[in-house]
């Protein structure tokens, strides 16, 4: 089987077609796959026909399935499927979700966030809902010598209160609620690359250092990572499976209108190694 890839902006992103994975792939297939994958960050898959078994099949290729962490499962048969969607009629656990999403990192709030999620898109709303997508590491190759030499050895802590508004930065912090220190920059354990690893959803504050300085340096951090030149919007339609690395790249969601319906089955990949 021969893939095809596509780019699909300057900053990230490329589409792989030619492939149905609903069906069995072959290891060279894969490998191509995965490369392509390194390659662009995040890779999206137009045209699927998934069941949540197919989907967790492909997703396991690339390692051991994440458990639901943050909400529940989709019934006992499938504890590593959420359903990312305002919609309350499905007959099985969601993560109801409305309007837009800050830009973030999936479960950086773990001492060991996951490697990869996946999204297959079940319903779209015909208008917003898009998903940005910003490449971390172009973002950090871009910083000047003197940002890179002051970041070096910083940690931030990061957390999440699900319970709380999901969607927006926090306003107090309820310590209960999962959080983790990582390092402000983070070397990709597959590719070497570094990347920023802070979010303006998670990333409260820098570790050992004065409120105003954490500030300054988180809010430049937020302000580049987000810079148009470094990012990718995809606009969903039924059928696509999207695939990124959650080691070197944050997204977030668009406003779309509560009364559309937007429907996604997740599927998230561990990451076996620790954040450094």
């Amino acid at each position: 089987m021969s893939i095809t890839v596509t780019p699909l902006s300057p900053a990230l992103g490329a589409a792989i077609t030619d492939v149905d994975l609903s069906r069995p792939i072959d290891s060279g297939t894969f490998e191509a796959i995965h490369q392509a994958w390194l390659d662009h960050v995040i890779v999206v898959f137009p045209g699927q026909d998934l069941t949540a078994d197919e989907q967790e099949a492909f997703c396991g290729k690339f390692g051991e399935l994440e458990l639901v962490r943050s909400a529940n499962a989709m019934g006992g048969a499938h504890p590593h499927v959420l359903m990312i969607t305002n919609v309350k009629d499905t007959g099985h656990p969601t993560a109801l979700e409305d309007g837009e999403m800050m830009f973030h990192y999936d479960q950086c709030y773990y001492e060991q966030p996951c490697k990869s999620s996946t999204l297959f898109a079940l319903e779209v709303p015909d208008e917003g809902g898009n998903t940005l997508f910003s490449n971390c590491a172009a973002a950090y190759d871009a910083l000047s010598d003197d940002w890179k030499t002051r970041l070096e050895g910083l940690r931030a802590r990061n957390y999440y209160d699900y319970a709380r508004d999901p969607t927006l930065r926090p306003t107090s912090i309820n310590d209960a609620a999962p959080q983790w220190v990582h390092p402000v920059v983070r070397t990709h354990s597959e590719t070497g690359r570094k990347a920023i690893y802070i979010n303006r959803l998670m990333s409260i504050w820098i570790e050992g250092m004065e409120e105003g300085e954490s500030a300054e340096i988180l809010n430049y951090l937020f302000d580049h990572i987000e810079k148009p030149e470094f990012i990718y919007e995809h606009v969903w339609s039924v059928g696509d499976l999207m695939m990124w690395d959650n080691r070197c790249s944050v997204h977030a969601r668009k406003y779309f209108a509560p009364e559309k319906r937007r429907m996604m089955r997740r599927v998230t990949i561990r990451d076996p190694q620790p954040v450094v």
